[in-house]
């Protein structure tokens, strides 16, 4: 991916002298968690990776060490709530070392910080344990402070307890507001902790590693990413919405891997003979033995039970609504490609009816911008991706639904695969450039939809809010533009770089992992691979940012909307701009693109229309009320342990919260629900329905600009 010069970067790196790290100081009361060779291998690749090939073209020194350093800490116990002011005394001698550390492949002092971490969790839920049959006084003025961040770390350990005596309270005391019994309180509190306790023993080497290099990497910037194998394979499923295995979402349940969702098209689904709610207690492959999958980590289990398409697995059932003593059933599938299509973009139509006028639209939800690539290199002419099923979503839309409109739904989309975003934005212009990108040594490449014609040439609008990021903001910047349609929502995200994902053990070729491997003389157990095939996972590396075709970039600014509207997620807690180590904003010179119309004026007065419909909305005013709300209980810090007073305050929300739920329903002429009842009748979506408003509003001023698309001249 990265040419010969990387390769030779990397491979010379490996043939280095292998320097034994330094002796890892071992913490009493636990087991010891320690660095695996593959892992000091890959702290020192990605060193050198972001060294010489990340867009801000970095060297580690102390100063991002002290980053680092203070990352990490925070990562682990950022509220406070576990180490002792003595513990960040003695961790402070890594502060500045952590550089050349990293460097040198050698991990045990970060390795020791996570012991001494789980020292102190495992004391909290010792310390929880102890408390559970204790008696409290719940009518006091004593208050629980649970945002501990900007306070210092306690001194001793009688102040830890003290905090986590007060921590318990409160977990107990939502038990009582809830109306749970003492007898019923007590054994869920029990069943919550010993399975913390029972996780907290099931952390390995690649649980540690993850945390601490999303620490390094996110101090080089928010966006440069390392995943340890099992992590690097879910990420690229999740961009693929699609893998090879049984078809079954697995979740652990006391020890115990449950069937949780079966997935519709996969081979469990057409067997018929598995059930959500089965339990799999052995795993087999082919005819060979089977495992024994009790009290395995959830990760390692589903290792296990996927597999390459073609090949077969047995697994032993406990079927649902049987005992674990039961007799097992035993079941064969031949794994498979399973689509997840649920994960997958989807259409529904709306009709909105706007000054006596009816107009039909098309509303396509796009999650993330995602595609298969391995599959598309195979040459699977059905390989999945965003722009494939929109394309299909449109023709049905347009030849089957004989929309008006369409209104594509980008609502916390957080983006993808960049070449999705340019061949989705081709779908609705007809060739022209679509985004621009600045590679490491400063050289610009206008990447542009060059396919002729257009799948939608009709009226469009496009939703954002803030957890819309990167492939979002490139196609909604490029429809905002060149014209094309109306944004509508909140300020994006403002994610304006590119990551290429890069397999370390592809980079490095055979012999050299050979070479490797050689050192390292044992079986390692946690998923990562052999001595003989060691695993060294992926890093996604920030090495470009783009540009919209106007020349300003997306970082930190994102795109803003045509019509606004408050933004449920804070601004000054979400986003770019709130990240220490994001790249700054700026702008290169416009591409040569040509607007498809002039939509200044048209949007102008879609605003002062929106303007005026919430003026008298009730569901704009609840909503920003919502917003303060929610800003004033993000100010908070702490909550009183008084039973009455805690239970009355929160009995007097939920009356306000059912008051306004049935003011908004009589409002849609809906019969009012009663305290605790759900309504099943009310899917009611405040923003998309305004929007599509809008989208009316928009279709209702055709007269006042023209749309320069083929065969078009006016919508």
């Amino acid at each position: 991916m990265l040419g010969r010069t990387l390769f030779v970067a990397l491979t010379a790196a490996v043939l280095a002298c292998h320097a034994a790290p330094k002796q890892q100081k071992l913490v009493d009361g636990v087991t010891n968690i320690k660095p695996e060779e593959q892992q000091m291998l890959v702290a020192k690749e990605v060193v050198n990776l972001i060294e010489n090939y990340n867009y801000k073209k970095i060297q580690l020194n102390d100063s991002i060490s002290s980053v680092i350093f203070d990352k990490y800490l925070k990562t682990l116990d950022g509220s406070k709530n576990y180490f002792l002011s003595s513990d960040i005394k003695e961790f402070e001698k890594f502060r500045y070392s952590l550089d050349d550390d990293f460097r040198n492949g050698d991990l045990s002092a970060p390795f020791y910080m996570y012991n001494v971490y789980m020292k102190r969790f495992d004391q909290w839920l010792k310390f929880s344990m102890g408390q559970i049959n204790a008696k409290f006084d719940f009518t006091g003025n004593e208050t629980f402070t649970y945002d501990r961040e900007k306070l210092p770390y306690l001194s001793t350990q009688e102040e830890l307890n003290k905090l986590w005596k007060q921590r318990f309270k409160y977990e107990l005391l939502n038990l009582r507001i809830a109306g749970g019994t003492d007898a019923k309180n007590t054994q869920t509190l029990t069943t919550r902790y010993k399975n913390l306790q029972t996780q907290s023993a099931k952390t390995n080497s690649q649980d540690v590693f993850q945390v601490l290099m999303n620490a390094f990497t996110e101090s080089i910037d928010p966006h440069t990413n390392y995943f340890t194998p099992p992590n690097a394979t879910a990420f690229n499923e999740d961009m693929a919405r699609s893998f090879e295995g049984i078809g079954a979402r697995l979740q652990l349940e006391n020890d115990v891997i449950k069937i949780a969702e079966i997935i519709p098209g996969g081979p469990a689904f057409k067997s018929k003979q598995l059930y959500q709610g089965d339990r799999i207690i052995g795993v087999a492959q082919g005819q060979t033995e089977f495992l024994d999958l009790t009290g395995w980590r959830l990760d390692e289990a589903v290792s296990k039970i996927k597999g390459p398409k073609g090949t077969k697995v047995r697994l032993k059932i406990i079927p649902v609504g049987m005992e674990l003593s039961a007799k097992p059933r035993i079941i064969e599938l031949t794994r498979d490609r399973v689509v997840l299509e649920d994960q997958s973009a989807k259409k529904k139509v709306k009709t909105v009816t706007e000054n006596g006028k009816q107009y039909k639209i098309g509303i396509i939800e796009v999650p993330a911008f995602y595609a298969d690539f391995k599959a598309a290199n195979a040459g699977d002419p059905n390989y999945k991706s965003t722009t494939r099923d929109v394309r299909l979503l449109l023709d049905t839309l347009k030849n089957r639904d004989k929309v008006d409109a369409i209104l594509m739904d980008l609502r916390s989309n957080g983006g993808g695969s960049l070449l999705e975003a340019i061949e989705l934005t081709g779908l609705f212009i007809d060739k022209g450039p679509v985004v621009q990108v600045k590679d490491l040594r400063g050289k610009i490449d206008v990447q542009s939809d060059e396919k002729a014609g257009v799948s939608w040439d009709g009226p469009m609008g496009v939703m954002i809010d803030r957890l819309s990021a990167s492939a979002s903001e490139i196609f909604s910047g490029a429809i905002q533009d060149y014209g094309r349609g109306i944004i509508l929502g909140t300020q994006t995200y403002g994610k304006g770089t590119v990551q290429s994902a890069i397999d370390l053990n592809r980079v490095l070729n055979a012999s050299i992992l050979q070479r490797f491997a050689a050192l390292v003389n044992k079986k390692n157990t946690t998923g990562t691979g052999t001595a003989e095939n060691p695993q060294l996972g992926q890093i996604n590396l920030t090495m470009a940012k783009f540009y919209r075709v106007n020349g300003s970039s997306t970082q930190h600014k994102g795109v803003m909307p045509d019509v606004v509207f408050p933004s449920i997620y804070p601004l000054d807690k979400i986003g770019e701009d709130t990240e220490p180590s994001a790249l700054p904003w700026d702008e290169v010179a416009a591409s040569g693109f040509k607007p498809v119309a002039d939509l200044r004026n048209v949007k102008a007065a879609l605003v002062k229309m929106h303007n005026e419909r919430m003026a008298k909305s009730l569901d704009y005013k609840f909503l920003n009320e919502d917003i303060a709300e929610m800003k004033k209980r993000d100010a908070e810090q702490s909550i009183t342990l008084n039973q009455a007073a805690l239970k009355q305050e929160r009995d007097e929300a939920e009356a306000r919260n059912q008051r306004r739920i049935n003011e908004l329903r009589a409002a849609r002429g809906l019969p009012p629900v009663k305290k605790g009842e759900r309504p099943k009748d009310d899917d009611y979506d405040f923003i998309q329905d305004e929007s599509l408003r809008v989208m009316a509003d928009f279709m209702g001023q055709s007269g006042s600009y023209v749309m320069n698309l083929p065969g078009m001249k006016k919508f």
